[in-house]
């Protein structure tokens, strides 16, 4: 039997270098359940998402991504709305959407799993977001965090994590609400927020359960605002973002909706945890845009 091919997008960065010491054992576990791997390996994300759309316009039957949301995410602008299913291969520090979806956690795992469903063929279809150009399949947000992703990657100074506890702290500092013109649609007002988050998924952040009704199968997407709050409500109910409970707290709006268009000055918007677009920006559920490989082994 002609052994299927997977593309494997390998983000080597990934989780401190964790996507590059898994890659071995991923191509050892897609070899042996005969899958023939692909390695594509992008310079940057630009370059991970012109060697993906190549493979997916050479017709490779899936594309896999080696590392966390952000190489999801490069691999995701290749396939959404083009029936290639995406796999995914946990190695980041956030691996929401492979939570989501429920992939094995250990990337040697996933990839056996991935090879057993390239056999049988075992694909579902699944909602993604689109906001411009970029589509994204987790959460996109803007106000408080996506400040603090943004200023985290200005800085150069410390590296690794503790880059976000500096960032934190900094966007702590000068915490205030920001007015923005938030439509679900096509019914708009003015609010004050700290954060929006628009969720496809419910996770982000590494597990952050940030809109926990959010269902990829339902067509629509779960917009979570956050109203004003202190800096101390703020770093007191942020652990309830784990178990997803903060949305009982008396700051917080949930609306759901199949477009979300919002306005605001200075802001900009992330998504999967890369920077999508500044405001204004629309962003409409399209379902079942994604075929991704697998089914939920949770």
């Amino acid at each position: 039997m002609p052994q299927p091919e997977v593309a494997v997008l390998v983000n080597a960065q990934a989780g401190r270098g964790r996507g590059a010491r898994a890659t071995a054992a991923v191509v050892a576990a897609l070899t042996a359940a005969g899958v023939r791997p692909r390695l594509l390996t992008g310079t940057d994300r630009d370059d991970a998402e012109r060697q993906a759309a190549a493979a997916v316009a050479d017709g490779v039957p899936a594309v896999a991504a080696l590392g966390g949301d952000g190489a999801a995410h490069a691999a995701l602008q290749a396939v959404a709305g083009t029936g290639t299913p995406l796999g995914l291969l946990p190695a980041g520090s956030g691996n929401d959407l492979a939570l989501a979806l429920g992939v094995p956690a250990d990337p040697a795992a996933a990839a056996r799993a991935l090879a057993e469903d390239l056999h049988s063929g075992a694909v579902r279809r699944v909602d993604a977001a689109r906001t411009g150009d970029r589509w994204w399949a987790t959460v996109l947000c803007c106000g408080f965090d996506s400040a603090v992703t943004d200023r985290a990657d200005r800085l150069r100074w410390p590296r690794g994590p503790r880059r976000y506890d500096v960032a934190i702290l900094a966007e702590l500092a000068r915490l205030r609400p920001r007015e923005v013109e938030l439509t679900v649609d096509g019914v708009g007002r003015p609010w004050e927020v700290t954060l929006v988050a628009v969720g496809n998924t419910p996770w982000y952040g590494g597990g952050l359960k940030i809109a926990p009704g959010a269902d990829p199968g339902d067509g629509l997407l779960e917009v979570v605002v956050v109203g004003p709050v202190s800096r101390r409500e703020l770093v007191r109910t942020r652990p309830r973002l784990a178990a997803g409970t903060h949305v009982d707290h008396p700051a917080v709006t949930v609306l759901r909706g199949r477009e979300v268009v919002l306005h605001g000055a200075g802001l900009t918007t992330y998504a999967d945890g890369e920077p999508v677009s500044p405001l204004p920006a629309v962003s409409v559920c399209v379902p079942g845009a994604l075929t991704v490989v697998g089914t939920d082994r949770r």
